[in-house]
């Protein structure tokens, strides 16, 4: 799949998400197979350019190409000034937020509440890819709700507007997270415009993958809450859609090797004291249904110290020694304590 001047080494992107997407996790999922990992949102209010947090989200030290960053905002001036600062600052590429379906993000009528105005929309499409030489990129949901699907209508501004790819999650604002992912309106928008679309929404195993890319043509899918102490499912739907075969599923020992790595990475990037509160996610998704882990997640959450969590964390693992046969998520869900 290319993007602008960027060839991608496969059609799996990591989807941007607030909290997780950071640059640990996006080097973690890129090297374990993903072709693509966009950041978490930046705001494009100015004011907030000098806080650690914009900052730590604006760095990309030492991050395999491209660097993809989402900027959010409602203001067509705003966002053009913020995809140029972020390309100062590294970024490769610009993705614009409009399927955030967060309250706090749409009630500034930024994220997936920009979908309700068609004007601004292309206004602010048209402001950002103005304002920079690199690729812009651009995420959206189906429609407001569910009787007002407007992604067709969107996709064909975005098109004119010069806008290099877009993906689309088969949700409206309205159903945020709840219900089935749909993708009729994901292949309608393929079938009607030329650009790279991403389909996004639901995608969890190898076999989804490739349902959803045979049935809505899209060039690419996009994995979010599936590779949330999972960043393995990138290789395992990489291989799956290039050879029909699954690969074998990571042992108790990989999962405990990745998850340090992971650790060590978030501790570097955070500092001692917001690193091991952030990391606490993390070990939860990693764990999850593993023998013994709703007792080990509780006491875990109240450790304050990098070398206290490290200590857990290789106990807990030492401890599932004698389960070293491959788990699979179904199988460790089954077996929880």
């Amino acid at each position: 799949m290319q993007i602008g001047p960027y060839i991608l080494k496969n059609n799996l992107v990591v989807a941007p998400m607030a909290g997780v997407t950071d640059r640990p996790f996006r080097q973690l999922c890129k090297k374990m197979g993903a072709g693509m990992a966009v950041s978490e949102m930046v705001s494009c209010n100015s004011l907030l350019w000098g806080s650690e947090k914009t900052k730590r989200r604006a760095n990309h030290e030492g991050e395999v190409d491209p660097i993809s960053v989402q900027i959010a905002g409602a203001d067509p001036a705003m966002m053009a000034e913020a995809a140029s600062y972020n390309v100062a600052q590294g970024a490769q590429m610009i993705d614009i937020n409009m399927g955030c379906p967060a309250k706090k993000i749409c009630n500034t009528m930024a994220g997936s509440a920009l979908l309700q105005n068609e004007e601004l929309v292309g206004r602010i499409l048209d402001s950002v890819v103005g304002a920079v030489d690199v690729p812009v990129t651009l995420k959206i949901r189906t429609g407001w709700d569910r009787d007002h699907k407007n992604a067709l209508v969107i996709a064909r501004l975005a098109e004119n507007a010069g806008i290099q790819a877009l993906a689309i999650h088969g949700r409206t604002r309205a159903c945020a997270y709840n219900g089935k992912a749909e993708y009729d309106t994901i292949a309608a928008v393929k079938d009607h415009v030329r650009i790279p679309i991403i389909a996004n929404g639901d995608i969890r195993t190898p076999e989804e993958a490739k349902r959803v890319l045979e049935y809505t043509a899209a060039d690419a899918v996009m994995i979010g809450r599936a590779a949330q102490g999972r960043p393995w499912i990138f290789r395992e739907i990489s291989h799956y859609l290039s050879t029909g075969n699954h690969l074998p599923l990571p042992e108790v020992n990989e999962i405990h090797h990745v998850l340090v790595n992971h650790l060590y990475d978030l501790y570097d990037f955070y500092g001692e004291y917001s690193g091991v509160r952030i990391a606490r996610k993390h070990i939860s998704w990693y764990t999850k249904g593993l023998i013994g882990s709703a007792v080990f997640r509780h006491a875990m959450n109240r450790l304050q110290t990098t070398d206290q969590q490290l200590s857990a964390v290789n106990e807990f693992f030492i401890s599932l020694s004698g389960y070293g046969e491959r788990l699979t998520y179904v199988e460790r869900e089954e077996v929880a304590a």
